[in-house]
């Protein structure tokens, strides 16, 4: 109790020393608060968007389907399905889809394509598909024997708007696939890979022309919160009950966006790590020039018989003591901070683009972890560079340090 009361005497003494050293700390708690989350809004908002837009957080398929896609690897129950997924709160919306692979040709331009079969009101309503055309319209709610295309697979074609184009496939029962369908829309995803292999169809004409009855290939989920695509998965997965089934976040099916998202997040440690080593540097300047001005202090310390354990506990308690005040205060001016950040977020300036997302301003996001870890990294670091000050006072030599004015 004795040393904690010098060491709070020792840190209002000198209140400019006292002063800078807590700036030091408090500055750094609230760079890298903001900082963890501004760049944890940043990915959760482009993830979120990118998946909702384009695949959906979540995906219900026959069992094997993801390990090797195949036409007859399809979902059999899908009304059964749908009818257990309504009810459930937490989904926004979900839709079908129906994959195969085939020739299209118009006039005598003709290549491959991968077909996609699509369910125009709900589709609408989970990735909001339609407004990703960029020329001509959407598809009717009947099926009436239309298409779309991706812009680059109608560059390739050099097919235009209200042109035929003829398709020909596999059916599901063995059959050739083969119909006549009339473009009404061109489809810009962002993506030019997907825009040169994509034919989008009815969900009902894919079906006739695959011969697939009500079957599907995929069913994709989007939920309210990115955070709960994992409970939820789980959930869907007891709700559903079946072996023949497989249920998988946007980790699992889109593994390579994760594996992109997630190296570049790792990024964000390397840029914390320096504003930690930034802030460890200002505090064991402060803490050093702190130790040499109060040589002669120490010294008569010792001379009275105080112990080197002691001077090294006191001195700690001095830099812990700063780094706590600092951490209360830049918590709340952190709060404030990614507070305004969650609501305005950052003008990057200039539009940028991904996977057919436009992004001008990237939000902050307020969690534990950007509190959390900024708090234990400033208290650890103090520690750390308040030891090697305070085990140089502990070993000052009494009488030549009492001689020093």
């Amino acid at each position: 109790m004795t040393l904690l009361k010098i060491a709070f005497r020792n840190i209002f003494r000198q209140k400019r020393r006292t002063l800078l050293t807590g700036l030091s700390m408090f500055g750094g708690f609230v760079m890298a608060s903001v900082f963890i989350g501004w760049a944890d809004g940043s990915y959760n908002h482009i993830i979120d968007n990118f998946t909702r837009h384009n695949f959906g957080h979540i995906q219900i398929h026959e069992k094997n389907y993801l390990d090797r896609p195949s036409l007859y690897k399809t979902i059999d129950t899908y009304p059964q399905i749908r009818s257990r997924l309504d009810p459930i709160d937490e989904i926004d919306s979900h839709a079908p889809r129906v994959y195969s692979a085939g020739l299209v040709s118009v006039g005598e331009k003709s290549t491959g394509a991968r077909i996609i079969g699509l369910d125009p009101l709900r589709e609408k309503s989970t990735t909001k598909f339609d407004r990703k055309i960029c020329e001509g319209r959407y598809f009717s709610l009947t099926p009436c024997y239309e298409a779309l295309l991706g812009k680059e697979l109608a560059k390739m074609l050099e097919a235009e708007v209200h042109d035929d184009i003829v398709v020909v496939s596999q059916g599901a029962d063995g059959s050739i696939a083969n119909d006549r369908y009339t473009i009404v829309g061109l489809v810009d995803t962002g993506d030019p890979m997907t825009d040169r292999t994509s034919f989008y169809l009815h969900i009902q004409d894919a079906q006739e022309l695959l011969v697939l009855g009500q079957r599907i290939h995929e069913i994709i989920i989007n939920i309210g919160r990115l955070k709960r695509v994992n409970q939820m998965t789980d959930r869907i997965t007891r709700e559903l009950d079946s072996p023949e089934l497989s249920v998988a976040p946007w980790q699992v099916f889109a593994r390579g966006f994760y594996l992109a998202m997630k190296a570049d997040m790792e990024g964000l440690w390397i840029s914390l790590v320096i504003i930690v080593l930034i802030v460890a540097v200002g505090v064991l300047k402060t803490v050093l020039m702190s130790v040499l001005e109060r040589t002669r202090e120490y010294g008569v310390l010792k001379a009275v018989g105080t112990r080197p354990g002691q001077i090294i506990k006191m001195i700690l308690m001095e830099v812990n003591i700063m780094a706590v005040f600092s951490v209360i205060f830049g918590f709340g001016a952190a709060l404030a901070v990614n507070s305004i950040l969650a609501v305005r977020g950052i003008d990057l300036g200039v539009e940028f683009t991904y996977g057919g997302m436009a992004f001008e301003t990237l939000k902050s996001e307020i969690n534990a972890r950007s509190f959390i870890i900024p708090a234990v990294t400033i208290l650890l670091s103090a520690c750390v560079v308040g030891f090697f000050p305070a085990l140089k006072a502990a070993r000052t030599d009494a009488a030549r340090s009492m001689r020093t004015h």
